[in-house]
């Protein structure tokens, strides 16, 4: 699934050389909250090219259990190639979320359960999206 459901079809966008858009679509708070249902579902997988997709071409991936930054579709598949194999998945406990021209945010404490093992481990997270190629993509 792409994250064109989570945006309605008024938009006032202009494409960047990279793909990037300066304006996205509107989207509401709710949507901005499924974005992390696409990632989370995209975790599922257990495909770590599926997981990398979800994230925009020059993002900067800071990994809550890492501290290597990855700031590139490999480096970004290399660390979801070991976090995957712990088969995780996701729960928001508690979050704000910001909207602006382009962009928006979603950061608070979540929650992971590791299917391999039953572990939960509890953490912060921060979500940057911008508008990409006619999607939400996590910066």
């Amino acid at each position: 699934p792409v994250a064109s459901s989570a945006a309605p079809a008024t938009s006032a966008a202009s494409t960047t050389a990279s793909g990037s858009t300066l304006m996205g679509p509107d989207i509401t708070e709710t949507e901005v909250r499924s974005l992390f249902s696409l990632w989370n579902n995209a975790l599922a997988t257990g495909d770590s090219r599926i997981v990398a997709k979800r994230y925009a071409n020059q993002a900067i991936l800071l990994p809550t259990v890492s501290d290597v930054p990855r700031t590139d579709f490999d480096s970004i598949k290399d660390y979801f190639d070991a976090f995957l194999l712990k088969q995780p998945q996701g729960e928001i406990l508690e979050g704000e979320i910001r909207i602006g021209d382009g962009w928006c945010q979603d950061a608070g404490i979540y929650e992971f359960t590791m299917g391999a093992t039953g572990d939960k481990v509890k953490a912060r997270y921060t979500y940057t999206y911008v508008f990409e190629n006619n999607e939400w993509k996590i910066a």
